[in-house]
């Protein structure tokens, strides 16, 4: 018998240990694919006869899926820890911690010492067994720690219950193999593994069956795809014809049903020719392209272990221009990575100018215990650090205000997805280049690509007039 088929005898001995209906609650922090497998414990959960809440005061289980990116997700479930100590004091509710902080040992050590009432701990290589965790801890009373420091194998046929019914994500691969200097990830995730092409060509087609319009590819590194396996000549099922990331999407771009294909996250090294080229042909695919930058400065780029230069990252930026119309570009910067001078951050400002972003997600450098950055003697002070996170950002905002004006006038096909959060009588959706964009309309239109014209441009959102055709 296989993992999953024995997880599926787990959740159903756990709904029928419960009498009663239970109730869970998630806290996701991190990036999509954090998310992505929060949807897959969300599955396992409700499988297991549980159904989600958003308060805690009647919560029977608070799982926290966390990441380890940043030092303030550690502040915050500390936090959130603290505020639950009560709860189970007073209904003994389960709490488990899962993903990866949980791989790292000064985190787990932390907990057991000083939050010993936390149930289940469980990394990312065993997400798969947490029905088996959850049923030991309710027929045991004993906490449990599952955590591998080995590279997970892929499961395939977890349940899932994803958030949205029109936009889902995919993940096509697991781990990776960069070793960015500022970065845990690769310790916490584990090698580059990636799925069958078959597995993954499957979900999509069911999902675009249930009626899913938009669909996003995840991997620490995703267009590196099956670059492993072909490498080290390491036998995979091709399915047809898929043998890397760019036959993948080709593949992808034929499924009848699925409008709108994106991925997160490239490496500039892998943006290989048949890649761009894919993009250029493929009529599904964004032309938003996220490409992250981390740093302008070719010196900070080698200690930060990027394997590519500022001039090669623009030259790269240039072939995709010339290559993909209607092209436009997001990425991610770090300032104040150890040793950064004001010189050569000026190299990072330099390149925004040139680029033109269309979206920068800019982030003050981090220490993350475990990687070389972290060991690193020339740290930034704080105070520089947000001096020039300031400078960078207004330079950002002013190009964004700048580059909405492009767009009043035109016609923006947006795939709607639902109320507005801010104001329930207008309509909220996306552009191909992942500007949110508000309209007035009838709520049918939920769901469906419409042709808006763009009336007006707000620093964050752009707001459209419905073309009744």
């Amino acid at each position: 018998m296989n993992e999953i088929e024995e997880q599926k005898k787990y959740m159903q001995k756990v709904k029928e240990l419960n009498n009663k209906k239970m109730k869970y609650m998630i806290l996701t922090m991190g990036c999509q694919l954090n998310e992505n497998d929060s949807e897959k414990l969300c599955g396992m959960l409700e499988k297991m006869g549980y159904e989600r809440t958003e308060k805690q005061q009647e919560t029977d289980i608070a799982l926290f899926n966390t990441c380890c990116v940043r030092e303030n997700a550690e502040d915050k479930l500390f936090g959130k820890l603290g505020e639950l100590k009560r709860l189970k004091e007073e209904k003994g509710i389960i709490i488990a911690i899962g993903g990866c902080m949980m791989q790292e040992k000064h985190i787990t050590d932390k907990i057991k010492e000083s939050y010993p009432f936390v149930d289940i701990i469980f990394g990312t290589h065993t997400l798969q067994r947490f029905p088996e965790d959850l049923y030991k801890v309710l027929t045991d009373k004993k906490r449990l720690e599952d955590i591998l420091d080995i590279d997970g194998k892929i499961y395939e046929g977890l349940p899932i219950k994803r958030d949205s019914k029109i936009k889902a994500s995919v993940t096509i691969m697991n781990g990776c193999n960069n070793f960015c200097s500022y970065c845990i990830v690769p310790y916490v995730r584990g090698r580059e593994r990636s799925r069958k092409p078959r597995a993954i060509i499957e979900e999509v087609k069911e999902l675009a069956k249930e009626g899913y319009k938009e669909i996003t590819l995840l991997g620490q590194n995703v267009n590196s795809y099956l670059r492993v396996e072909r490498e080290k000549q390491i036998q995979f099922e091709e399915y047809n014809g898929i043998n890397s990331f760019a036959s993948l999407l080709k593949e992808i771009n034929k499924i009848e049903g699925i409008e709108r294909i994106r991925f997160v996250s490239p490496h500039p090294k892998d943006f290989t020719d048949d890649v761009i080229e894919q993009i250029s042909k493929c009529d599904k695919v964004c032309k938003l392209v996220h490409l992250p930058l981390q740093s302008g400065n070719t010196k900070v780029l080698k200690e930060m272990n990027r394997k590519y230069t500022k001039e090669q990252y623009l030259n790269l930026v240039t072939k995709m221009k010339e290559r993909i119309p209607n092209l436009t570009l997001s990425t991610d910067i770090i300032v104040g990575f150890p040793g950064e001078t004001d010189e050569e951050f000026e190299d990072t400002l330099d390149v925004v100018k040139k680029v033109k972003f269309e979206q920068v997600y800019m982030f003050i450098y981090s220490r993350r215990v475990g990687t070389p950055g972290d060991k690193m003697e020339n740290q930034v002070p704080d105070e520089i650090k947000h001096k020039r996170f300031n400078r960078l950002k207004e330079l950002v905002e002013g190009q964004i205000e700048e580059n909405n004006k492009k767009y009043v006038g035109t016609i923006q096909k947006v795939l709607v997805e639902g109320e507005s959060k801010n104001n329930k009588e207008l309509l909220t959706g996306r552009t191909d280049s992942n500007k949110v964009v508000i309209f007035e309309g009838d709520k049918n239109l939920i769901g469906q690509m419409v042709d808006l014209k763009i009336i007006s441009e707000h620093m964050w959102y752009l707001k459209g007039e419905f073309i009744n055709k």
